[in-house]
């Protein structure tokens, strides 16, 4: 039964994959997402000030490929760093509990990133628009497991999922935690009652070396098909679970372990410490999960990410350059923004990132190359 299940699944998600397809051209899938986002944002504070109404009577009558709207866009909404979007916008939800700041409705979650000189920790909105386009990238590549030779019975395992806290801090209006332990806090009841491991009472362990434990204790009482976390410690669990049970590789204890997906970091450090705890190769398939967002994911084997372009998220770029970056990597004057149809292989490229959470033209902390404009 278990492998029928498997099997349908499988083709379910194959069937799912081949119509949500990008067959629509990379630009016309931001251009309609940014329209998406103006349209949900229009009412806000931030909405009104900017004149998103102007904004969005341009790309409704622009034509197919008329980039003018892009214009209209950036001579209205300007370049935003952490410092100055919070300052001006996102102080006023966190610090004074206004809604309809710069997204629609309330800021119930606020994520904490490492800043910089300037800023000592961030404090980044996670509204449920993002928390819900993050859930449904997260299942996008679920899907793309299809690409990767994966057999059908993997899709009916558990899917040990190792993050940050489930307990966040209640501070004022709102909770603050790690963003993974936001996300996980409001997986759909469907989800976590048919494949979500550890479970949510050891999730909400905000010891790490006691929640090791505790998933290690009921580690023979799983099937882990999926693993996703970083690295370091996915790889300090497994050691401890073949140490635990005195076993020769993970294998041993989960059998169906087929694939691990990792982000944060570069997999080549850990590849040899994996080997010593494996007992056959793994589909490592990279993700690329911000504080701000889920940008891209790993969509077939050997093959780079992927933008996310159609799901919460308009991009934007500044080549990364001395004429348009300082030495520090502060931002120069204006610089000319590109969109997704702009930019050129191999070279870097700053990121600007409106998404479903309040951030508008928002340079984030990375900078990314595009090695192939056809995937």
């Amino acid at each position: 039964m278990t492998a029928i299940l498997g099997n349908l699944l499988k083709q379910g998600f194959k069937l799912r994959q081949s119509i949500e397809q990008e067959n629509v051209s990379p630009f016309l899938l931001q251009k309609k997402q940014l329209l998406r986002l103006l349209f949900r944002a229009k009412a806000t504070e931030f909405g009104k000030f900017y004149q998103f109404d102007k904004i969005i009577e341009a790309i409704r009558k622009a034509k197919k490929r008329d980039k003018s709207f892009y214009h209209t866009y950036t001579q209205q909404v300007p370049i935003f760093d952490y410092d100055t979007i919070y300052q001006h916008w996102w102080s006023r939800a966190r610090e004074n509990g206004e809604r309809n700041v710069a997204w629609r409705g309330g800021v119930k979650y606020y994520t904490l990133s490492s800043g910089t000189s300037g800023s000592p920790s961030k404090h980044i909105p996670v509204t449920r628009d993002m928390i819900r386009a993050i859930h449904r990238t997260g299942i996008r590549q679920l899907l793309a497991l299809s690409n990767f030779n994966i057999p059908g019975k993997i899709y009916s395992k558990g899917i040990l999922m190792l993050g940050g806290s489930t307990q966040l801090n209640k501070v004022d209006s709102f909770f603050e935690g790690d963003l993974s332990g936001i996300t996980t806090s409001q997986i759909p009841f469907w989800f976590q009652h048919l494949f979500y491991k550890p479970g949510r009472r050891i999730a909400r362990n905000t010891n790490w070396d006691a929640k090791l434990q505790e998933i290690t204790e009921q580690a023979s009482k799983w099937d882990i098909g999926y693993i996703a976390g970083v690295p370091a410690w996915i790889q300090m669990l497994m050691e401890r679970i073949v140490q635990h049970y005195k076993l020769n590789n993970i294998h041993d204890i989960w059998p169906n372990l087929t694939a691990y997906a990792y982000g944060g970091v570069s997999i080549e450090p850990y590849r040899k410490g994996f080997e010593k705890v494996l007992g056959r190769p793994l589909h490592f398939i990279e993700t690329y999960l911000a504080s701000e967002g889920f940008i891209a994911y790993q969509m077939y084997p050997g093959q780079n990410l992927r933008l996310v372009l159609n799901n919460g998220i308009f991009h934007e770029f500044i080549p990364f350059n001395t004429e348009n970056f300082g030495p520090d990597g502060e931002l120069i004057g204006n610089p000319k923004t590109l969109m997704i149809d702009e930019i050129e292989e191999g070279k870097n490229y700053a990121l600007l990132i409106s998404t479903c959470a309040g951030a508008w033209s928002y340079l984030i902390d990375d900078t990314i190359m595009f090695t192939n404009k056809s995937d």
